[in-house]
């Protein structure tokens, strides 16, 4: 008899806010970064333009926020992603197919992305604008709620998809066990992944929900974005990758983590 721990519903919420408090400073000079309208600084001069207007704290502006975020769109991917490929592999059909990964992860990703739109906004316009309108409608909490979805489903493919394919093509190699060195490697891997998949998204979706009525929608967002040329829609690639990567690795050593001490036992 053997015996395993399966995830619990709600742990890779858990794991990506305590990866998000990690990785917050990286993830607001991204944003600050996105919303230029000209290439003025990179990432260290915008940090360092950070702390010397605001302040250290800054840095941490809208972390309560990204919380939030973490707990409503990163709980409902993980959940649905992983209940429903633990459900799928209980029959003891063996791993699911990649195809099948990438398409509950792109489900998964676009639910949550949507159900965190509200709070993904607030996170934008907290890191990014303090000077706001007293008031927000249900409408303006939804404003880039399709990119924010769309974005969830490409980042969620790279992310969690990657993540099961790399972990078992890892294992199935023979030459490491299922420890944290597995882990780091595998979410790696799939960190590299999800920022090439989901850049272009991820500076239309921060410019659409920053915007203050100068695009009409996705459409004109695009074209405009398009107009500075190509490497526009890679705009803060690298501090991006910096700041999804390490996100990437902890929220997974986290969620491994959380699997092996407080997961379901599961005696096969």
């Amino acid at each position: 008899m053997t015996e395993k721990r399966m995830s619990r519903w709600y742990f890779g919420g858990i794991a990506s806010c305590g990866a998000a408090c990690c990785t917050h400073p990286l993830d607001l000079v991204k944003v600050h970064l996105q919303t230029q309208q000209e290439v003025k600084m990179r990432m260290v001069g915008m940090a360092m333009h950070v702390v010397k207007n605001d302040g250290v704290l800054a840095l941490y502006n809208g972390l309560s926020a990204s919380l939030c975020r973490q707990m409503s769109y990163s709980l409902t991917r993980f959940a649905i992603y992983e209940t429903v490929r633990d459900m799928m592999g209980s029959g003891g059909q063996g791993p699911m197919p990649f195809y099948q990964k990438v398409l509950l992860g792109a489900f998964g990703g676009f639910t949550g992305g949507f159900i965190g739109t509200p709070a993904d906004m607030v996170n934008v316009r907290m890191q990014n604008d303090m000077k706001l309108p007293a008031f927000q409608d249900l409408s303006q909490l939804f404003s880039g709620a399709t990119m924010a979805s769309s974005r969830g489903a490409l980042v969620t493919v790279g992310q969690l998809a990657c993540y099961d394919q790399a972990k078992q093509l890892v294992l199935g190699t023979g030459l490491m066990g299922d420890n944290i060195l597995t882990h780091f490697l595998s979410s790696f891997i799939a960190g590299g992944c999800a920022t090439f998949l989901c850049q272009p998204l991820d500076v239309m979706k921060t410019r659409l929900m920053n915007s203050k009525g100068e695009y009409r929608g996705v459409i004109h967002c695009l074209t405009e974005t398009a107009r500075l040329g190509p490497l526009a829609f890679y705009k803060g690639l690298v501090p991006a990758g910096i700041r999804l990567i390490p996100h990437t690795v902890l929220t997974f050593v986290f969620l491994e983590q959380l699997k092996k001490y407080f997961g379901i036992r599961v005696v096969s």
